[in-house]
């Protein structure tokens, strides 16, 4: 299978996930589906490409300019440098996007079980969850400080 198609079929396995998180009821067949059709699948095509790149059994597909030697150089090199090595091939810039869309899904899950628990609707969720989509990290940020409020609103009910 090729990195173009690898980076293809993950992205849709994204979109149609966060589709149905943002879109369709929260049932827990939903959630499920999400979690283990979408997170989970993204998670075990990290896995095997990781695998399968490091152990040498897949040609990474270096661009030009990348540096010589093996992939297993580049995951144990954790300097600007190395990631750099890593990331001038299509099968780490694969790994990579892989690697986020994984967790930047995990995180919208979370965000929205999480609002859904402390009863914020979901339209004032939908802008958390597309910014989470769009660039995970500000969006899970912004949604902290959101749910601060609410957050010790309950603890404080709870005592």
């Amino acid at each position: 299978m090729s990195w173009p198609l690898l980076f293809s079929l993950t992205n849709l396995v994204a979109v149609l996930s966060w589709a149905a998180l943002l879109v369709l009821p929260r049932r827990p067949a939903i959630l499920s589906l999400v979690l283990y059709a979408g997170v989970g699948l993204l998670c075990l095509a990290y896995t095997a490409m990781f695998v399968a790149v490091f152990f040498g059994g897949v040609d990474p597909g270096r661009v030009a300019g990348a540096p010589e030697g093996g992939p297993a150089i580049y995951f144990s090199n954790y300097t600007i440098e190395g990631l750099r090595g890593l990331f001038l091939s299509d099968g780490g810039m694969v790994i990579g996007w892989t690697h986020y869309l994984a967790f930047d899904l995990f995180v919208g899950l979370w965000i929205a079980h999480d609002a859904d628990a402390k009863g914020f609707a979901r339209a004032v969720q939908l802008p958390f969850l597309l910014l989470t989509f769009l660039a995970g990290p500000i969006g899970l940020l912004a949604w902290l400080i959101v749910r601060e409020r609410r957050a010790r609103q309950a603890a404080r009910a709870q005592r």
